[in-house]
């Protein structure tokens, strides 16, 4: 009888454990994932407050971006910092990312809903290859839930890289707004108060003979110079903020020209500028051959000087011109 008494108690004790396991193990695994989250973004929290942008390498990425549970977006930058890249594009993006990153870390807003990492190429091979990615900067969005899907790719080439334009790219994805604040910078000031000195230095010192502010030529130079920078897209250069050039990080080509209507290059405006510059400076032969008195047969070889100048750069205009739009039928000695 007592054999059965213990067999009995035997049976009920492991009859209410297996009860407690059936029923709490739904808990449990809860309250497991809210432990390995809540580690993941303590850890987050602890990098981002020694440095805004965080380094990752491929296991951090596949851990902290990639693998759930996840309950907060990642900005992620792809780059290839490395001196032997040779990568001035990836320097500047970079430059703007921790801009950004520096702004949202020390907005009143700051939570651990968004932070902002890095893989550098070479220490994360692996991470381009997973992302099917072969040339760099590049931003991508990783969402709390779910995969990135198209927008959550910035289009650099598009709308740049400047600061102003990631904030507004991440608030369209994750409706964060992060005001940028950019460090004080008083290069310009500086220079416009050398540029004030030197001008009035030297009006100081020939304050006897003046008539050289009336020299046509001069002011003649400086207005073509004004519309040789406003024409050539120095204006959207500021507001963009685009790269200098484009290098092929597989080919190791370098691009001045961008093949889109849509954007360019920092060189590219600088290449217009001679081609406008080159083309007046043509003009201005046939016009002064035409007005001169001077022997006709030096007057007619600067006349096929400036013909042949203003024919051959405007060419070189019109196929730059053609070639960002595409589809444009016409051209001129070059094609």
């Amino acid at each position: 009888m007592a054999d059965c008494r213990k067999i009995f108690s035997t049976f009920v004790c492991l009859s209410v454990v297996f009860f407690l396991l059936v029923v709490d193990s739904p808990a449990l695994g809860v309250k497991k994932k809210e432990n390995a989250l809540g580690d993941k973004v303590q850890q987050l929290m602890e990098w981002s407050s020694k440095r805004p942008v965080i380094r990752m390498n491929g296991d951090k990425f596949r851990q902290y971006v990639r693998a759930a549970p996840r309950n907060y977006s990642v900005i992620l930058m792809l780059t290839a910092l490395q001196p032997q890249r040779q990568c001035t594009v990836c320097r500047q993006a970079n430059d703007e990312f921790q801009i950004v990153a520096n702004s949202w870390r020390y907005s009143p807003s700051f939570s651990n809903k968004l932070f902002f990492a890095s893989v550098d190429y070479d220490e994360g091979a692996d991470v381009f290859s997973t992302l099917k990615l072969n040339s760099a900067p590049s931003f991508m969005h990783f969402p709390g839930k779910g995969k990135p899907k198209k927008g959550d790719t910035f289009d650099i080439q598009r709308t740049g890289f400047a600061a102003e334009s990631i904030a507004k790219w991440i608030n369209e994805r994750t409706d964060v707004h992060i005001r940028v604040f950019r460090p004080p910078n008083y290069s310009g000031s500086i220079a416009l108060g050398l540029l004030f000195t030197l001008i009035g230095g030297l009006l100081y010192l020939r304050r006897n003979n003046l008539e050289f502010l009336y020299n046509k030529t001069s002011w003649g130079i400086g207005a073509l110079c004004i519309v040789f920078a406003m024409t050539s897209g120095q204006m959207w250069n500021h507001i963009r903020g685009p790269p200098y050039a484009h290098k092929n990080p597989q080919t190791g080509q370098v691009h001045y020209i961008h093949g889109s209507s849509q954007a360019q290059f920092i060189a590219e405006t600088h290449i217009v500028i001679l081609l406008h510059a080159a083309v007046t400076f043509g003009m201005v032969l046939l016009h002064e051959t035409a007005v001169s008195k001077g022997d006709v047969g030096k007057r007619r070889i600067v006349t096929l000087v400036g013909l042949g100048i203003v024919a051959f750069f405007f060419s070189l205009l019109l196929s730059i011109f053609k070639s960002k739009y595409h589809g444009y039928p016409y051209s001129f000695l070059i094609k």
